[in-house]
Order: C-alpha cells, then structure tokens, then sequence
C-alpha cells in the first residue's frame, strides 16, 4: 500500500512542475547559470523533476540514487576539469541534492553542501523556489570562482561553455 501511495504522490507531483517553475524562471535561472559560468571553469546544472521514473519507485530508490543518474545521464561528470555541480530537486518527495564531481569535492566538505541544501530548503518551504536555486547557484558559483577561476587563457579556446545552461525539467 505504501508503494501505490508513492506512485500516486510522485506522478500528481508531475502535473505541478510548470505552476512551481515557470517558464520566465526557468529562464532567468539559465541566465544566471552562463553568467557564473564566465567567472570559472565549472558547469553548473539544475534538474527538476516532478517525480521519478516508475521503476525507482518500484524498488524503492530514492532521490539520490537519482541524482547520481541524472549527474551522468547530464554529463555533469565528463568535463575538463571535473568540476562540474548538479543541484537537482524532485518536488514530490521535497528532496534536494547537490552532487559534485571529484574535482570540487576535494575542495569543499560535505557540511558545505548540506548548509547550502538546508537554505535552499528553508526558501522553497515559503514559496520563493527562485530565491533558493539563486541563492544556490550563487553559492557554488563562489565555491567554483574560488578553486577554478577563469583566466584570459582559457578564454581563448574552445572549451569554455561545455554544457547546456537551462535548466532541465523532466515530468
């Protein structure tokens, strides 16, 4: 019975993504993404979803397990630097994750990233979801501007913007 509920939760989650990240956000938020990124050599993704896969459910996986997935499925983990950032939220579980490729994570502790979930949080539960991914995003853009600045050099060539900048929302 507990996995039925589940499922019911997480496919009536996918019905309300566009009331809770509209368009124009979604938008501003990619906006704010290719401006970070000409600050570092970091990729920065958000990935929203409603709900997961019916198979997760199933089996009883979780939002993590599904960010791992997403980090891959995205190639958030194949760029030059290996210091690519997911922040993925899946709204019918109210779950928040941020994975962080090996090169970040050497540099920044764990606390960090559950400090920055813990705000994030605190923003969505009054509404203000845009608040929360800008105040996240501004966050690791300082983390990454800290231990990978962008410099005139890595301008010049072709690798700069190695993935897309808006956000992904899958139902």
């Amino acid at each position: 019975m507990r996995g039925l509920a589940r499922l019911l939760r997480h496919r009536w989650a996918d019905g309300g993504l566009h009331q809770t990240l509209p368009p124009d956000m979604l938008q501003r938020l990619g906006q704010r993404i290719t401006a970070s990124e000409r600050r570092h050599t970091g990729q920065i993704r958000i990935c929203v979803e409603g709900g997961l896969p019916l198979s997760y459910i199933w089996r009883g996986a979780g939002a993590r397990e599904r960010a791992i997935t997403q980090f891959g499925k995205l190639r958030v983990w194949d760029t030059e630097y290996n210091n690519g950032v997911l922040i993925y939220l899946l709204l019918a579980e109210h779950a928040i994750e941020i994975v962080a490729d090996r090169g970040l994570t050497s540099y920044v502790a764990p606390a960090t990233w559950h400090t920055l979930v813990t705000q994030m949080r605190a923003a969505f539960r009054a509404g203000r979801y845009e608040d929360g991914l800008t105040q996240a995003l501004s966050e690791v853009s300082a983390l990454l501007v800290r231990y990978f600045p962008r410099d005139a050099a890595q301008d010049s060539g072709d690798r700069g913007n190695e993935l897309p900048d808006a956000p992904v929302v899958a139902p």
